[in-house]
């Protein structure tokens, strides 16, 4: 039920709401008067309405903004008044005397100085600024005019120097003078003209690249400190560009000087260079981190508006100042890995370095550095140790591919060593020595330096594959004997399929990926001797084979057992001088063997492997019987043989197919084993089992099309039988084949199928045509030349007397067709 108040209280409400709306229409009526008296003002109608523009006459939108077009008038402006003073000055300052040369300079820089002040006190900042850049570049032309006035035999690189110092002085006192202290490009042009005087120095001085590296390094530091201290943008901007810029070239030429000095001297200047550049960076990063701490402290008492505005900052500060300190680590490394460099041996230069970048690692743990710069230094190390691990990479490449040189010079001869396996073809790298300990280096690190949960078990694999890189690499480097390399590769192997038993699945496929290279490499090593090769093959066979008993390895371990299986029966039957035809017939036991196993797979993820497994070695036995034909007929028929037996399986019943098409193979590899030519031979077995597929897919669906149920085995038989009845000169062919196309037609007509009937019929028709060639040939001999003109003539003439009962025949028959299956 509606709630309604008493009279009274009804009444106060609409008052109360009436004088509501007689404010609001009061403020209304102000407002519009107010927008009445500014449009008089512009001279625009009061009432838009009353003038509707058509869109035709409608103002133009401006494509350009009225700032833009003042900047771009005011920088070329200024840059024109530039050039013109650098023409008088470079051009046509030997018209007039000194006196007046130095008025005209100095009144015009004057007046190009003084003009912003004026400028600024209007308001016009922009041409305020534009001006100051002419006078900022006629303070240049006034440097260039003094020394070709008053200087001329001062060196020019020492005078260029000071003049850049004197420069960057003045501009900055000019930027900091209460009436030009609005101006924002003083500052940026002064530090610009500070990158030059200390290198400018050192060149006219004739110094050395490392007094030059140190100049630069030291420009770069003071550019740091000023992009770190300053809080103008336009300022910390360009002082950033100078600090990465410069520094840059520093760093660079640093590091050439390290990686080529020669003596511990010059790698000692060269790595203090390196370390000045470091103290620099990671100077940068440290006070980075912490104003950004500050910050963060700061602004955890402020709202959570202003914390989510900073927060972008913060995240590309942080990034900041972790690639310093990740560059400021790596800087270090060279600089005392270098020094290290020149007073070791050449062998031990990758470990000096390595050694280096996992020291880093202790200022990881110390408690007083920022995170970011903690963290970049364990980026840092981390760099270092990926560049030993790849530095070691060629080393442990030819260790597990070398051996597959021994493909070509299968059972030429044991090596002399491990080594002399390894490296058939393929060269030992220089200072290979250091791998292995440069590889058990790196898996210590990652073993007990890596503590994080979710990175621990990472890192273990990680240093699982170190080691077994280092264990694979030490029988070559240590130039073990051939039969003792041979076994340490087999003990890895087993102790991978060992450990692949382990319940963590990136362990175990890490395991068994391990396994499967290093039995590669072992099998391909063993192919220098028939003893080995045999022995190899047959413990791996069975190696594999015994740890596929297990349902998580048997997806891999089953497959690679099939393969050695494979590999051992060739190896065998070449061992025993069979040729490979014969060789073909041990090779079969493997497809057998697949066949066998796949039902007790089940639906296990090992069935398909092994099954491939298996057709690839049945393809191998079809390949090395090629050359016998008896031989490569019972190979075919036994692979028709395995196939149908597989296709018995309710899952593999389309291989059933597979299984006849090796047996016709076989069949025809058989006949034309035995010179037999009839091409009767070769297609009647592939068209009884058509037509027999045929008749029962007729008999399961009434209504397939007899030209897929009987159309291709007909075709198999009729069509190659007919090409050969055409070149026969004997009658019996073309009786037998029109007998048979007789009684193919006759059967399609009883059973009123189409493929039947057109096929037989063109047999037939085809068949009797060629029989009854000669006679045509000889009847046409015996007429006159004028009879066969006639009798064209006459036959035009019957057919088009009786073209509408012709066409109406054609009609009834395509019915009758059309009716039939």
């Amino acid at each position: 039920m509606t709630h309604l108040p008493p009279p009274a209280e009804e009444l106060r409400i609409l008052d109360a709401e009436l004088r509501q709306l007689d404010a609001r229409r009061a403020q209304l009526l102000t407002r519009r008067a107010w927008l009445i008296a500014a449009l008089q003002q512009t001279g625009q109608p009061s009432r838009p309405w009353a003038h509707p523009r058509t869109p035709s006459a409608a103002a133009p939108r401006p494509e350009t903004a009225a700032p833009s077009v003042q900047n771009v008038l005011l920088v070329l402006g200024g840059v024109l008044l530039t050039l013109a003073a650098a023409v008088f000055t470079l051009v046509s300052w030997g018209d007039m005397g000194i006196t007046g040369r130095a008025l005209v300079l100095g009144a015009v820089t004057l007046a190009a100085l003084t003009g912003p002040a004026l400028l600024l006190q209007r308001g016009l900042r922009s041409t305020a600024e534009s001006v100051a850049g002419l006078g900022l570049a006629l303070t240049v032309l006034d440097a260039y005019a003094l020394h070709e006035a008053a200087l001329p035999r001062a060196d020019g690189t020492g005078y260029a120097a000071a003049a850049a110092a004197v420069l960057a002085a003045i501009w900055s006192a000019y930027a900091l003078l209460p009436a030009t202290a609005a101006l924002r490009l003083p500052l940026p042009c002064a530090l610009a003209a500070a990158q030059f005087p200390l290198l400018l120095w050192a060149l006219s001085a004739d110094a050395g690249p490392y007094v030059i590296s140190a100049a630069l390094l030291v420009t770069a530091g003071l550019d740091a400190v000023v992009a770190l201290r300053v809080t103008t943008g336009s300022v910390r901007i360009t002082a950033m560009v100078g600090a990465y810029g410069v520094g840059a070239c520093g760093i660079l030429t640093a590091g050439w000087l390290s990686l080529t000095a020669d003596t511990p001297s010059a790698a000692a200047r060269a790595g203090a260079l390196l370390l000045l550049a470091a103290a620099i960076s990671v100077g940068a990063a440290w006070w980075g981190a912490g104003a950004r701490s500050l910050s963060s402290a700061g602004a955890g008492a402020d709202s959570g508006s202003s914390q989510s505005a900073d927060s972008p900052w913060q995240s590309a500060g942080e990034k900041h100042a972790l690639g310093l300190a990740v560059v400021s680590g790596l800087l270090a490394v060279g600089a005392f890995g270098g020094v290290a460099r020149s007073r070791l041996p050449e062998l031990w230069t990758v470990p000096a370095y390595l050694i280096c970048g996992i020291v880093l690692l202790a200022a990881v743990r110390a408690g007083r550095l920022p995170g970011a710069v903690r963290l970049g230094f364990a980026w840092a190390s981390g760099a270092v140790q990926a560049l030993a691990v790849l530095w070691a990479l060629p080393v442990v490449a030819v260790a597990v591919l070398g051996p597959a040189g021994w493909i070509g010079r299968v059972w030429s001869g044991v090596p002399s060593d491990a080594r002399a396996a390894v490296t058939v073809e393929a060269p030992w790298p220089p200072d290979a020595s250091a791998a292995p300990v440069v590889l058990l280096a790196v898996a210590a690190v990652l073993t007990l330096t890596v503590r994080a949960e979710q990175w621990r078990s990472r890192a273990r694999t990680g240093a699982a594959c170190v080691v077994w890189a280092s264990a694979l690499t030490l029988p070559a480097v240590f130039g073990v004997p051939y039969a003792a390399g041979m076994v340490v590769l087999g003990v890895m192997t087993a102790a991978a399929l060992y450990v692949s038993r382990a319940t963590a699945s990136t362990a175990r496929l890490t395991a068994l990926l391990l396994s499967l290279i290093t039995s590669v490499s072992l099998a391909l090593a063993s192919l220098a001797s028939q003893t080995a090769t045999l022995v190899v093959l047959s413990v791996l066979t069975a190696l594999f084979a015994s740890a596929s008993w297990r349902a998580s390895l048997a997806f891999v371990t089953a497959p690679a057992a099939l393969v050695y299986a494979a590999a051992l029966a060739s190896g065998a039957g070449a061992a025993v001088d069979w040729p490979p035809s014969r060789t073909a017939l041990l090779v079969l036991a493997v497809p057998v063997a697949a066949a066998l196993l796949a039902p007790r797979l089940g639906a296990h993820r090992a069935t398909v492997p092994v099954e491939a497994v298996g057709a690839a070695a049945g393809l191998l036995a079809v390949g090395l019987a090629v050359t016998d034909p008896p031989l490569l007929a019972l190979v075919l028929a036994s692979c028709g043989v395995i196939t149908a037996g597989t296709a018995l399986r309710p899952d593999r019943r389309p291989v059933g197919y597979a299984a006849t098409a090796l047996f016709v193979l076989a069949a025809w590899v058989r006949l034309a084993a035995w010179d037999v030519g009839a091409p009767e031979a070769y297609t009647l077995p592939v068209t009884v089992p058509a037509l027999l597929v045929g008749a029962l897919r007729r008999r399961r669906d009434p209504q397939a099309s007899s030209w897929t149920a009987y159309g291709p085995g007909l075709a198999a038989t009729l069509l190659p039988s007919l090409a050969a009845a055409w070149g026969d000169p004997h009658w019996t062919r073309p009786l037998l084949l029109g007998t048979a196309a007789l009684l193919v037609t006759l059967l399609g007509a009883r059973r009123r199928l189409r493929a039947p009937l057109v096929l037989g019929g063109s047999v037939l028709a085809l068949v009797a045509l060629h029989e009854l060639a000669p006679y045509v040939v000889q009847v046409t001999g015996a007429l006159p030349r004028w009879a066969p003109p006639a009798l064209a003539g006459l036959l035009l003439l019957a057919l088009g007397a009786t073209y509408e009962q012709r066409i109406r025949d054609v009609r009834r028959v395509r019915e009758v067709l059309g009716r039939m299956n």
